[in-house]
């Protein structure tokens, strides 16, 4: 990592490659240094470095990988739900060599997170939760991104349309048609039956210990931000936060707000965790 006139670390280009787990490869980008982070994204936007992966970059180590099924990782058909999916990042953590590293999860990817971080809370060093799926909340339903047309979904994903560009492009080819249908398949293997959600999960999130920040876009029509909410008054001594005039595809609207938050909230882990001199 280099250093701008600033003071604001700048860091260089991410590396782009795979990791070898149990079932298959794991398509990953990294870039970064410092404390680790383990980034675990949502349905649309995988197999590329965004510019909140960078702006994370600048003060942490970031491990970005794709989704079994998703991006540029292989199928793992064996693998069939979310239950499936905390083994499988345990692999991960293993297989890079990570010790407790700071997990990241957003919309999907949250709940994921939150799902590792109930099965094994000794394995993370902090949970972040960035607008998270995974809660059933009848009274506050998750809005069916299936039963949309390609403008709805940019509707409800975006507070700010124009925005959109960076996820959906104005005039798609055929590898982002057969990208999005990938990714879209590899949800629905996930999270069809219950859509985007454990019903056991609520009960779980008492057996979380790390610290951690559920962030939630004001303006989301996907998952309601009462999710956020529910998270936070449910895990041990979470803190809860909202980025306002902000949709659901949160860190592709407001990416310099959302990479603020979070950067913010680790730094504060890490230093508590240097006074202490506790492990992370």
């Amino acid at each position: 990592m280099t250093t701008s006139e600033a003071g604001q670390g700048v860091s260089g280009p991410p590396t782009e490659g795979f990791l070898e787990v149990p079932g298959g490869r794991v398509h990953m980008f990294r870039g970064g240094a410092g404390a680790p982070v383990l980034f675990l994204h949502a349905a649309g936007g995988a197999g590329r470095w965004h510019e909140f992966h960078e702006l994370l970059s600048r003060r942490f180590e970031v491990f970005a990988p794709d989704h079994p099924g998703f991006g540029g990782s292989d199928g793992f058909p064996e693998l069939e739900g979310v239950d499936d999916l905390v083994f499988h990042y345990l692999d991960v953590i293993e297989a890079l060599g990570l010790e407790r590293p700071h997990v990241v999860g957003a919309s999907f990817g949250g709940w994921v997170a939150a799902e590792l971080a109930v099965a094994r809370p000794d394995a993370i060093g902090s949970l972040t939760l960035l607008g998270p799926a995974g809660l059933r909340l009848p009274e506050h339903p998750v809005a069916d991104l299936f039963l949309m047309t390609p403008e709805q979904v940019v509707g409800a994903l975006f507070k700010d349309p124009a925005r959109a560009t960076a996820l959906f492009p104005g005039e798609p080819g055929i590898d982002d048609v057969l990208a999005a249908y990938r990714d879209m398949t590899a949800l629905a293997r996930f999270s069809w039956h219950p859509f985007l959600s454990n019903p056991k999960l609520e009960r779980r999130l008492h057996r979380i210990t790390a610290r951690t920040l559920v962030a939630c876009p004001a303006d989301d029509r996907v998952i309601p931000v009462r999710h956020g909410a529910r998270y936070a008054e449910l895990i041990p001594q979470a803190r809860f936060s909202q980025v306002d005039d902000c949709g659901h595809a949160m860190y592709f609207e407001r990416p310099g707000d959302f990479a603020a938050v979070v950067t913010e909230f680790l730094a504060k882990v890490e230093a508590g965790t240097q006074q202490s001199g506790a492990s992370r």
